[in-house]
């Protein structure tokens, strides 16, 4: 976000390595713990100490805008969770207009979302016993009887899911209108545990899973079509087809079949509606990595032409505009973003900072720690580059002394027109304090009064490193494909708070 204003009252205070760092406002600051969150454990903060610090912030903030960001995070930024709190915690708070009810009619994009919003309001509203959900806020209820209305048998059918609340309890607390006979007959069906079992992967391998075979070729083969069955059918979906690819290699399909799921994988349009967060191609690039497949080649430059379908997203600069593009691959960043993830923060700045890199034409990359080094690569190997990089862990050391890409300019004397940092912005300087990211910035500001310094924050902790109140320094948050349309705006004088605002409820 672009912060061009100035703020009356400008807090000083200490990040998390005892550096000086500067507060936020209250919007700037919901937006990008939001939109860097999957409420898991981070170097800094517990995942109840985030959702702590956002239930705070939302008290702080407009309704509306926590509306409009809940609604931006769930479809611009593929977020899941973090929405149902916002709506959650919202309803909390306002009354007397429908702004919440088409907040969930906003995030609630998938049919086990309105369980997962009820166990979340249940949890927060300390609701221990599911009959008190009658209790139910009202605007909540409206919103959810939109939501029923949106799905048919097979969306309620593939969630249809033991858990805490289920789509009969949600049923029972929401009363839906249905709004013809087919769907009360799907209603009906949801209350007499009677919907259609779905066609879908999981319940097709899980019946061949539990089939008895007259030796291991037999179970092999079986499988094997069962793969080339799935594929065939149009049935294996986008994300359930980039988890699979190991299973799908180690089945050895045809090569029909490794045809059809490489033209998927690649598949512009495909790609674009699958609506992947970039991190996810990067995990399965990884995972696929040991695997002894003859056509493992041909599916890792899949993943690389996936990638780069996200990466056209970005305007990228020309040859007039000099840009440097530096990662921070400190120990801070060295965490998974959830619990169950093996992507870290470490990886997902080295995968924006070459998604960035392959669409500028003048441009210097590299990586900081203890040291700056600059680290030139090919623009079309996204995902490559980033794992040449991930080879060269520990070559730069693991402190967060992010000032040094910004003294190796002045060193040079290099003039350049936009530096971004892919950080969690806890920046220090582990030379005795004697150096500041912010010292170092005003001091090239001297030399170079155009550059501009973008800090794309990758974990969202609410301080930064300087004082962002110029029109020269610019935040950006985010672990989607979706910060560079934020880049975007940028450059058409916009910021990210003013994109949230335009979102339409």
């Amino acid at each position: 976000m672009k912060f061009n204003f100035l703020r009356k009252e400008n807090k000083v205070v200490i990040n998390y390595e005892g550096a000086k760092a500067y507060t936020m406002t209250p919007a700037e600051e919901l937006y990008s713990a939001v939109v860097t969150t999957g409420l898991s454990n981070t170097t800094y903060e517990k995942g109840n100490d985030r959702l702590a610090r956002i239930q705070s912030l939302i008290e702080k903030n407009d309704p509306e805008f926590v509306a409009k960001l809940a609604v931006y995070a769930r479809k611009d930024m593929y977020l899941r969770s973090i929405p149902l709190v916002l709506t959650t915690e919202l309803a909390k708070q306002t009354s007397g207009t429908d702004l919440v009810s088409r907040t969930v009619d906003g995030v609630v994009q998938r049919a086990d979302e309105i369980t997962e919003l009820l166990a979340y309001y249940q949890l927060a509203n300390d609701r221990t016993d599911l009959k008190k959900l009658n209790k139910l806020s009202k605007q909540v209820q409206k919103g959810l009887v939109k939501s029923f209305n949106k799905f048919d048998e097979y969306q309620f059918a593939k969630y249809n899911r033991k858990a805490e609340v289920t789509l009969k309890d949600a049923l029972f607390l929401v009363h839906p209108k249905a709004k013809d006979e087919n769907q009360q007959e799907i209603f009906n069906k949801i209350v007499n545990d009677s919907l259609e079992t779905p066609y879908t992967w999981e319940v097709e391998l899980s019946v061949l899973g539990q089939t008895k075979f007259a030796d291991d070729a037999a179970r092999k083969l079986a499988f094997k079509n069962k793969w080339e069955e799935l594929i065939f059918s149009n049935k294996l979906g986008y994300m359930a087809t980039l988890r699979n690819l190991r299973n799908i290699l180690e089945a050895d399909v045809s090569p029909e079949a490794m045809n059809k799921i490489c033209s998927y994988l690649s598949d512009e349009k495909a790609v674009r509606n699958s609506k992947q967060l970039p991190f996810r191609f990067l995990a399965a690039y990884r995972e696929l990595k040991t695997i002894d497949s003859k056509y493992l080649s041909s599916i890792l430059e899949a993943l690389e032409d996936a990638v780069m379908v996200s990466a056209k997203n970005i305007k990228g600069f020309g040859f007039e505009t000099s840009v440097v593009i530096a990662a921070d691959v400190s120990g801070s960043m060295q965490k998974p973003v959830s619990p169950r993830s093996k992507v870290l923060l470490y990886d997902i700045g080295l995968l924006m900072s070459m998604m960035l890199q392959s669409q500028c034409k003048n441009v210097v990359s590299g990586m900081f720690g203890d040291t700056w080094k600059r680290v030139s690569m090919p623009k079309s190997s996204i995902l490559r580059n980033v794992d040449a990089f991930y080879k060269r862990e520990g070559e730069v050391g693991y402190s967060t002394n992010g000032y040094l890409v910004i003294d190796d300019l002045i060193r040079r004397n290099e003039n350049v027109d936009k530096i971004m940092l892919f950080t969690d912005t806890q920046l220090w300087d582990s030379n005795r304090g004697r150096n500041s990211f912010e010292n170092s910035w005003n001091k090239y500001k001297k030399l170079n009064p155009n550059a501009k310094l973008y800090i794309f924050d990758l974990a969202g902790y609410g301080k930064q490193p300087l004082d962002i109140r110029k029109n020269d320094i610019y935040l950006i948050a985010g672990w989607s494909d979706k910060i560079f349309d934020v880049l975007n705006a940028l450059e058409d004088k916009k910021s990210a708070v003013e994109m949230i605002k335009k979102v339409v409820l």
